[in-house]
């Protein structure tokens, strides 16, 4: 991916280069006017806001983007003085998955501006994506005997992911797109502020990782066998014992959060 440094004060950031055309550079330096300009369509307004827009690009003249605004508060804005934003890591992350030759919203540009060091906003902007779907919606619809091919896919797609040494720590239904032609299955990932790139990656870091899908029980043993056969080896019980140990583990802990309701206690002490 072809990039630059990205200078609008009091923002830094980088930027691909079909973006960096001055209609472009001058609606980035007011992000906020982006966010709630009329032609804004908001898909997400919570703990992050996340809006839809045109803009124009050199390459396209407009073009579909999406814009991510990250806001911090309590612990993560104090963290923040000392590690990168996550629209920083937002973009690293989907350059790395592009680099090493996999699907994500394609990286436009990141933002972000910090006073005494601190992130005060950052936003991340990418391509839109239209016509995928969330695999969740997948598991949900189809019968276990119908989602054997995608689970295939899905899983032959992963074992590749890890190989080149990506780690996406935030492996959720929500966040795997799929699109499907002809009978064959494409995976789009999404919220890449939680992606790493790393030499190696472990049997045990593997098996944890593939526990957020909510891969219907039935299949789980059909999901992890064709994760193992596109290595071109059979599936070992160590990993089948590490995959379901983390599965209970983070199955339990979902129902924990539900039940003492922890994720709006987080929200109301402002440290998430």
């Amino acid at each position: 991916m072809k990039c630059r440094p990205l200078s609008l004060p009091p923002y830094e950031g980088r930027i691909a280069d079909a973006y960096a055309v001055p209609e472009f550079l001058s609606l980035l330096a007011e992000p906020e006017k982006l966010l709630e300009g009329s032609g804004a369509e908001v898909l997400l307004d919570g703990r992050n806001r996340v809006v839809a827009v045109k803009a124009p690009s050199l390459s396209a003249g407009t073009a579909d983007i999406v814009i991510k605004e990250y806001r911090l508060q309590g612990i993560n804005k104090l963290k923040s003085r000392i590690s990168p934003s996550k629209a920083a890591k937002a973009w690293r992350g989907a350059a790395a998955l592009e680099d090493a030759g996999f699907e994500t919203p394609a990286p436009i540009a990141f933002l972000e501006r910090r006073k005494a060091g601190f992130v005060e906003r950052s936003y991340f902007i990418a391509g839109r994506v239209f016509g995928g779907r969330e695999i969740r919606d997948l598991f949900k619809e189809h019968s276990d005997e119908t989602l054997r091919p995608l689970l295939s896919a899905l899983a032959g797609t992963l074992f590749r992911l890890h190989e080149r040494g990506i780690l996406h720590r935030d492996l959720s239904d929500g966040n795997v797109l799929v699109k499907e032609a002809d009978g064959a299955f494409r995976f789009i990932f999404l919220d890449t502020n939680r992606v790493r790139s790393r030499g190696h990656i472990g049997a045990t870091a593997r098996a944890k990782n593939l526990v957020r899908l909510g891969v219907p029980p039935a299949l789980r043993t059909f999901f992890l066998e064709r994760y193992a056969a596109a290595g071109g080896r059979p599936l070992e019980k160590a990993f089948v014992f590490w995959y379901k140990l983390n599965k209970n583990v983070f199955s339990g802990w979902i129902k924990l959060k539900r039940a003492l309701r922890l994720k709006k206690l987080a929200r109301w002490l402002k440290i998430q």
